[in-house]
């Protein structure tokens, strides 16, 4: 706990069978009151690794999307009385070791909802950072900065803390089960008014981290960009979107 706060990481799994270990390994759970890792039909022995390193799992039958894999994870974190929900994807691209620093910003009261940015600091670039990833990551922060009206170094990183206020109040289950899931999950925080705070973080791009490829990067960036769109079309009363609304 921090701060009294019961703070539950959640890990969304698919295919993580040869990165799990370095991530448990990694948390420091002094500070963490539970673990839940969802596995999402997964092709490999990752629900075997997790349940080697006493991780508490939940399987998907059927592959439901990296968006429906979250929708699991928060549901069932918030279940188990979480104040603070912590993802972290367990293909060590990120390091668990500033789980504290993230959760303590929300712990204290500071921010709602915390990002662990790749391209504050040392940057993405030094972590391996394909080229054609970090001009895209770029082009679509600056677009959205515009269109929700932030001022965030990304949008695009997978790790990120969430209050249980936050989780509770966003319609989870209107968003996409794709990867756009992530940006929508931002547009309606921003629509809410919560605020987002940031923390510097290094990353690591190596064989057997997850990666979209370019042609699903594309899709990703177009449904992006329509998120955004949506928003500000939303917030001028022009047409008003479903993910928008309450739950």
């Amino acid at each position: 706990m921090l701060n009294g706060k019961k703070i539950i990481v959640i890990l969304p799994a698919y295919n993580a069978a040869k990165t799990l270990e370095q991530t448990w390994k990694e948390i420091p759970f002094e500070y963490v009151d539970d673990l839940i890792l969802v596995d999402d039909a997964s092709r490999d022995n990752t629900v075997e690794e997790a349940h080697r390193l006493g991780i508490r799992t939940i399987v998907h039958t059927a592959n439901r999307g990296y968006g429906g894999n979250q929708k699991t994870c928060y549901r069932e974190a918030l279940a188990l009385g979480a104040d603070i929900v912590v993802m972290l994807h367990p293909d060590y691209q990120y390091t668990p070791r500033l789980i504290p620093a993230i959760a303590s910003m929300i712990a204290w009261g500071e921010f709602d909802v915390v990002l662990a940015s790749r391209i504050l600091g040392v940057g993405a670039l030094k972590g391996g950072m394909p080229l054609y990833k970090y001009v895209f990551n770029r082009v679509l922060t600056l677009a959205e900065n515009l269109l929700l009206g932030q001022k965030l170094s990304e949008y695009h990183t997978g790790y990120r803390a969430f209050s249980r206020q936050v989780l509770e109040k966003l319609p989870l289950e209107k968003n996409s089960d794709d990867f756009v899931f992530d940006n929508q999950m931002l547009a309606q925080v921003t629509w809410n008014g919560f605020r987002i705070g940031e923390v510097s973080c290094p990353t690591r791009y190596f064989t057997d981290a997850s990666s979209i490829n370019f042609r699903r990067s594309v899709i990703y960036g177009l449904g992006v960009l329509a998120t955004s769109l949506q928003y500000r079309l939303s917030k001028l009363g022009i047409i008003h979107f479903d993910i928008f609304s309450d739950k």
